[in-house]
């Protein structure tokens, strides 16, 4: 196969193709800016989960079913919905994402993300300028999976035990800088666990429900004592509690 043959084979692009560009570009591009001017992070990690879709779909259509399947399942279906999980965990709002340590650091971060895209844009277009692709065909000859397979557990065998070994210790490393060991003398035993229960002013029998033998099933209802009274314990205290008429807290059963 000739070098024309090639960059004419590379140029080529079926309408399929194009019709998916064409609808999953201004996605990606889309959650690319959403991600940025997000003020909350809960939403800018849902806008990187919908640019790294697009970038999935993109590799299987250029080819690259492995690369696409681990862009979509490995970046988007395991890291960032943990990263997800830890921001709804951790209750990140949107005034964290205004609150600046030092002044203009987002202009000056905009700056430099820029003058790198530019940079590493023109290195990888010197670097490929005038390069044709060639030994395709012979190293995915059996498949792309395969051909994959074979160069990372021959050639590049060294790499992917040091890569795997670096993440296994990261781990570690992360899991050991979490781990917060407590003292001897703070931690207590059942016994001190049960005195500190009963406690005088503690509550040590669970809350009755909102609503439980209650005229109404709403949340800000109170509860019912076995003596008629109704229990403040019962409605949670960031609820107003439902004003009730006197008809309303008379117990049924009971008119004469």
């Amino acid at each position: 196969m000739t070098t024309s043959t090639v960059l004419a084979a590379a140029g080529a692009v079926s309408g399929g193709e194009a019709v998916t560009f064409w609808i999953l570009a201004p996605l990606a591009l889309a959650g690319a800016i959403g991600m940025i001017a997000a003020r909350n992070a809960v939403h800018s990690a849902l806008w990187l989960v919908l640019t790294m879709l697009s970038l999935g779909v993109f590799y299987v259509l250029q080819a690259g079913p492995f690369i696409g399947m681990v862009q979509i399942i490995v970046y988007t279906g395991a890291i960032m919905m943990l990263f997800l999980f830890v921001l709804m965990l951790v209750g990140r709002d949107a005034s964290d994402s205004l609150i600046e340590v030092l002044r203009g650091q987002r202009i000056a971060a905009i700056g430099l993300g820029v003058g790198f895209a530019g940079l590493l844009g023109s290195g990888v277009y010197r670097a490929t300028q005038g390069t044709a692709a060639v030994g395709l065909e012979e190293a995915n000859a059996g498949g792309n999976v395969e051909g994959i397979a074979r160069l990372l557990f021959t050639d590049y065998i060294f790499a992917f035990e040091l890569t795997a070994a670096l993440l296994i210790t990261a781990t570690i490393g992360g899991m050991i800088l979490a781990h917060v060991e407590r003292r001897k003398e703070d931690r207590r035993d059942q016994v001190a666990t049960m005195k500190a229960r009963f406690v005088p002013g503690n509550y040590p029998g669970p809350k009755p429900g909102p609503g439980v033998f209650a005229t109404s099933s709403s949340v800000a209802t109170p509860a019912r004592l076995p003596d008629g009274r109704l229990s403040d314990r019962s409605t949670p205290d960031i609820l107003p509690v439902r004003e009730l008429t006197a008809e309303e807290t008379t117990l049924k059963g009971t008119e004469k």
